[in-house]
């Protein structure tokens, strides 16, 4: 029997001023989450990298007796640094029952001229992963940059606005991705640094 299609099960976050937004794919099935937020596994290294990169401690979100994730800390962290996240995928179906983005067919795509239309003042969207940068790829018609690279596109947002922005692809945060943590962090700062966000 074929596997259900599912629809992604969080909303954009896209703070005031949002100036980068990230974008990944599609969580696990929710027995594996440790908060109701992106990147909700307590064993992904998104909120690990964010923790080294503006707090200096990789577990500055996370709970460990408890295997909790403070989704309300990452929000604020989020909100102060005009730092956005979506997804790339609106519907999927996981063919083999995980959250591999290998085994995950994208059903609908992010609508991203709507998705850009309520963050003016970004330029610049972030990639987590192969399979979301192939999405971004096909909707803006351009290649897929090289991990830790960009590419340059322009987009229709409406009748009347042409935005110019660039696609950021950034590694992998599951752990199935065979970089260590450190490696992935400079990625990551290093993109932060060239939009802005940190010095």
């Amino acid at each position: 029997m074929p596997s259900l299609v599912e629809q992604h099960p969080f909303k954009p976050y896209l703070p005031d001023g949002t100036r980068v937004v990230l974008c990944g794919t599609f969580p696990p099935k929710k027995d594996k989450w440790s908060m109701d937020f992106f990147y909700p596994n307590f064993y992904n290294d998104m909120w690990r990298i964010f923790g080294l990169i503006f707090f200096d401690d990789k577990e500055h979100f996370f709970n460990k007796n408890e295997k909790k994730i403070d989704k309300e800390g990452i929000q604020a962290m989020l909100t102060n640094k005009k730092i956005g996240i979506g997804e790339t995928v609106i519907e999927a179906r996981r063919l083999k029952d995980n959250a591999s983005d290998k085994f995950l067919e994208v059903i609908t795509p992010v609508d991203l001229p709507q998705l850009l239309k309520r963050i003016p003042d970004c330029k610049d969207i972030v990639t987590t992963g192969e399979k979301a940068a192939s999405v971004i790829a096909a909707l803006t018609n351009t290649e897929i940059p090289k991990v830790g690279e960009n590419k340059e596109f322009k987009i229709k947002i409406d009748e009347n606005t042409i935005r110019y922005m660039r696609h950021w692809r950034m590694p992998s945060t599951s752990r199935a991705f065979p970089m260590k943590l450190e490696n992935k962090t400079e990625y990551y700062k290093e993109m932060l640094r060239a939009v802005g966000i940190i010095n």
